[in-house]
């Protein structure tokens, strides 16, 4: 018991120590560097602080038993010999390698999730966001959380690139995870930052923006990281100088957390 407290208080500073380094580095890169002038302490930002707290715990907990699941099966399918030829390749490799495939299922999870309409039901609250900065990244229900992850880790289980059951530090994992969260914050800021030709080889905020504009349809641009990823499935959507002038969707979704938790699985 005095474990699990210690590691729940452990969890608790950590999430609320990158709280601070976020706000100290994307407050002064949206007041420097701002697409829409807005304020900081905007009209749903209380709501989606909860969502980050939410977001630093709950996910990760629902994962436990399911990725454990599917690590367990991969072990117990894949054969040995398959994990040696995986090890010989170094570091560098099989973190590139896996964030390649990761996004794909990312892709894939993150396009289902509007397609489907019992996922978008989940989905929308994300999009419901009428102004972008950095903490928009949090505003996600558990269900849509645990979703999209799943279809990014899974995929590297079946190939190997990820094994949490190896008893050893899962490297690619932990940097998948740390980059694709640092990468998710900083497409939703309000940063006019644009990579020039570089933009078609990671995201930029103008890339993502263009996801939750309110002026079209939200079928564009579901990578987080590799946009060209998006050029490859027909998805691609980036005006060279514009940005979105209004975001949002047109779901309807309660301004309160409770209800936004609740609704999409209690509405039939």
């Amino acid at each position: 018991m005095e474990v699990l407290v210690l590691s729940s208080i452990l969890d608790f500073t950590r999430v609320c120590l990158w709280l601070l380094i976020l706000m100290s580095i994307f407050g002064f890169l949206e007041r420097i560097f701002a697409v829409q002038r807005q304020k900081f302490f905007r009209k749903d930002f209380l709501v989606d602080l909860l969502y980050y707290f939410i977001s630093g715990h709950v996910p990760k907990l629902l994962l436990i038993l399911p990725l454990a699941l599917v690590g367990w099966l991969a072990h117990r399918v894949i054969p040995p010999v398959y994990y040696a030829k995986v090890d010989t390749l170094s570091t560098l490799t099989r973190v590139i390698v896996a964030l390649v495939i990761g996004e794909i299922g990312f892709y894939w999870g993150h396009r289902w999730s509007h397609e489907i309409p019992f996922l978008w039901k989940f989905h929308a609250i994300h999009h419901s966001a009428k102004e972008m900065d950095w903490l928009v990244s949090s505003r996600s229900h558990p269900v849509d959380m645990v979703f999209t992850r799943l279809c990014g880790f899974i995929p590297l289980y079946v190939v190997g690139l990820a094994r949490p059951l190896a008893n050893q530090l899962d490297a690619v994992t932990t940097f998948v995870i740390l980059g694709s969260t640092i990468w998710g914050f900083f497409i939703h800021a309000n940063v006019k930052w644009r990579f020039g030709p570089l933009e078609w080889l990671i995201s930029t905020p103008a890339f993502h923006h263009w996801h939750h504009t309110l002026e079209a349809p939200h079928d564009k641009n579901y990578a987080s990281m590799l946009p060209w990823l998006d050029l490859v499935f027909g998805t691609a959507y980036l005006p060279k100088k514009e940005w979105p002038a209004q975001y949002g969707c047109d779901t309807p979704v309660s301004p309160d957390l409770t209800t936004q938790l609740l609704d999409p699985i209690l509405s039939r």
